[in-house]
Formats: structure tokens, sequence, C-alpha cells
């Protein structure tokens, strides 16, 4: 007899009774001057340090630089399609800035399951960003994941 699947089985991303600590997870891309007029467009942070060489020229950072939220923006993209994935609900996340992005940059967002909170069906994950192995964004988030179970 045929086996039938639920298509949003093949949607779905792990369930917490899939999950460990130590699981780890990774996004990776590399930010064009494209990217970064697009957030500003998307968030309307038309902040000119990130659109304006000549005024970016003249701050702490020499130059233009991509949005913080654009960079910790890769923590979601592993979270909610890769680990957990699809299904999974932001509960927080918090973060901390280390050092600039710029057009060319490729950050790597990588997400470790740092605890498993059963009765509340939330994971701890450690979040970080880097460029050339170097922290350039760091923090925790909270998720909540489906269950199996009824």
């Amino acid at each position: 007899m045929d086996q039938v699947v639920n298509s949003n089985d093949m949607l779905h991303g792990y369930y917490f009774e899939d999950l460990e600590e130590g699981m780890v997870d990774v996004f990776a891309k590399t930010i064009t001057d494209a990217d970064i007029i697009t957030f500003a467009g998307i968030s309307g942070d038309t902040n000119p340090v990130h659109l304006n060489h000549e005024f970016a020229a003249e701050t702490i950072f020499e130059g233009r630089i991509a949005h913080g939220m654009l960079t910790a923006s890769f923590i979601s993209t592993v979270i909610g399609t890769k680990m957990p994935g699809p299904g999974c609900i932001y509960v927080s996340q918090n973060l901390r800035f280390k050092a600039p992005v710029r057009s060319g940059d490729t950050v790597t967002a990588t997400c470790t399951v740092t605890k498993l909170i059963p009765e509340k069906r939330f994971i701890e994950l450690k979040t970080v960003c880097t460029v050339a192995g170097k922290p350039v964004v760091d923090g925790e988030a909270t998720i909540m994941v489906p269950t199996r179970l009824p």
C-alpha cells in the first residue's frame, strides 16, 4: 500500500524531539551594495553611514558599512530555514555588535543549541555572525519549536 505523505511534513523543520544540545547549523552570504540599498529601502534606515560614501568616509568607520540588522538577519535565516527551521517561532534575541561589515564581506551566521527547555518546547541558541573568522555580531536566542507530541 502506498504511504500518504502530508505536504506540511515535507516543509517542516526539526521537531523539538529531534534537537540536542551542541547541534549547529550555518548560513553564509557575501554582502553586496545592492543588499545594503535594498535593506535601507525595506527597513527605512537610510542613515548615510550605510549609503553615502563621502559622509561615511568622515566617520570612525572610514567608509560605508552594512546595517547591523542586515547582518543579524542571517541568524534568522538559520533559525527559520535550517535549524530548527520551518514551523519554529522566535521568542527573543539579544545582540552585541562587535565590528563593522562592508560590501564584499562574506558573513557566516552560526547557531548552536545550548539548552533544551522541554516544559515550554523552547530551545536556547548561541548566535554569532563572523567575517573571515572574526565575530561581528554575537548573542543568544530563544526559540519555540513544534513538537510531534499532542
